[in-house]
């Protein structure tokens, strides 16, 4: 069993998850304008609740896991990561600011309700698939690296039995479904521009686990596409 993190260890991550959701979720009311936005509410309220969840289980099951994934910008060592890394960031940004700005501020685009169900059930299924990964892979860090000092090992089970790169499947379902759980059809500019960035990442990441994880080579001769079964 992972031992379990230390108190100022496991405080100074509380304190960076309450600081980044805060600023991550004023972010589209900062935009609106306004506080009087209901889907802006259940939106957060929803995400908040996954992420806390997401959170908890790791503290309990895997905190090893935990700290590495709060050490993103520490363990990011590689400098085409770092590089795609701050633009994922800023457009991330403008993925939560837009929307307030479109769907409340100035209504330049309509969205039906039908559709905004649409968006928050993509959100709970992306949510469900990222937290799917993290459950069965506990060398999931955000950053691309090779875990050695934690035995980094190829996982074989749960969605990597059908593709290599599940978490970044959810990353795009994830902010596919914002724009439509917000109201906002702009906001899909934002996304079209990160989902490349997506994939030019997942392409550098199986690259690099081809060359420095061994069993890696011989995993993806059997399961053959990185992010769509049939496609790539």
């Amino acid at each position: 069993m992972n031992a379990m993190p230390s108190k100022t260890s496991t405080l100074r991550l509380a304190v960076q998850s309450i600081i980044w959701a805060a600023a991550l979720f004023a972010l589209p009311f900062a935009g609106a304008g306004t506080f009087a936005w209901p889907e802006g509410w259940a939106y957060i309220i929803i995400q908040f609740s996954i992420w806390a969840g997401m959170t908890l289980w790791m503290r309990k099951n895997n905190p090893e896991l935990m700290r590495v994934r709060a050490e993103l910008w520490k363990r990011t060592v590689k400098p085409w990561d770092k590089a795609i890394m701050i633009s994922l960031l800023a457009g991330f940004m403008l993925l939560f600011l837009i929307p307030g700005i479109d769907a409340v501020r100035y209504p330049w685009s309509h969205v039906p309700f039908v559709f905004k169900i649409i968006g928050f059930v993509g959100t709970i299924i992306s949510n469900g698939l990222m937290f799917w990964v993290i459950k069965v892979n506990p060398y999931s860090s955000a950053a691309v690296e090779i875990q050695k000092e934690r035995g980094h090992k190829v996982i074989t089970r749960g969605p990597y039995r059908y593709i290599r790169h599940p978490m970044y499947v959810g990353g795009i379902l994830w902010a596919a479904s914002i724009p439509l759980a917000l109201g906002s059809l702009i906001t899909f500019i934002p996304v079209i521009l990160l989902t490349p960035l997506l994939v030019a990442r997942t392409y550098l990441e199986d690259k690099t686990l081809h060359k420095e994880l061994d069993g890696y080579t011989a995993y993806a001769e059997k399961v053959k596409y990185r992010l769509i079964p049939g496609v790539w």
